[in-house]
C-alpha cells in the first residue's frame, strides 16, 4: 500500500489576489542581505501559476545585481503588487525564491506588460515614455520563482498590513 503524497500548503493568494496580480500594476520586488540591509528592485513582469501556488517575477539581471545576490543567498523575498489608478495592493512573500533564465516567451509578456503599465500610468497623466523607461530591459531577463508563503493587503485604509494567509 503506497501512502499518500500529502497535499501541498494552501496558498495565501486567493481569486481576487490573483485578479490584482494580473491587472496593470506595479510590481516591486524586496530582498535582504546577511546585515538585514533592504534592497529593491522594479519588475518588468510577472506571472502566476494556474493554481496560484507559483509566483514568477522578471527581473533585470544587470540591474537587479544586489536583489539578485540576496535571494540567492537566502531565498527570502518579498513582492509588492499596487494598482497606480486605484492604490489597491498587495504584498506576498516567500522564502524559497529560486532564480532561472527567463524563457522566450518571457519577453512578449515583458513587452505586453510595458504597454499595460503604460495604459494604466496614461491615466494618471503619464506620458507612455515613463512605463518604457522604468521598465527598460535590454533583453537582459531573468526570471525569479517562488511560493507565496504570506501574503497581506497593503491597501491604504483600515485593512492595511491585515494577513490574508500563511503557510
Amino acid at each position: 500500500m503506497q501512502a499518500a503524497t500529502p497535499s501541498p500548503p494552501p496558498t495565501p493568494i486567493g481569486p481576487e489576489q490573483a485578479a490584482l496580480v494580473a491587472r496593470r500594476v506595479s510590481v516591486i520586488v524586496g530582498s535582504r542581505d546577511a546585515a538585514l540591509r533592504p534592497h529593491v528592485m522594479r519588475a518588468v513582469g510577472c506571472r502566476l501559476s494556474a493554481d496560484r501556488r507559483r509566483v514568477t517575477v522578471l527581473l533585470t539581471h544587470a540591474g537587479s545585481a544586489q536583489v539578485l545576490a540576496d535571494l540567492a543567498a537566502n531565498g527570502r523575498i518579498a513582492v509588492v503588487f499596487s494598482e497606480p489608478s486605484s492604490h489597491r495592493t498587495l504584498q506576498v512573500k516567500g522564502v524559497d525564491a529560486a532564480i532561472a533564465p527567463a524563457g522566450a516567451e518571457d519577453a512578449a509578456l515583458v513587452r505586453r506588460y510595458q504597454q499595460e503599465f503604460a495604459d494604466e500610468i496614461g491615466q494618471l497623466g503619464f506620458a507612455a515614455e515613463v512605463a518604457q523607461t522604468m521598465l527598460r530591459h535590454d533583453d537582459d531577463l531573468v526570471a525569479v520563482s517562488f511560493t507565496p508563503c504570506e501574503a497581506f493587503d497593503q491597501t491604504p485604509g483600515p485593512q492595511a498590513g491585515q494577513p490574508l494567509a500563511a503557510c
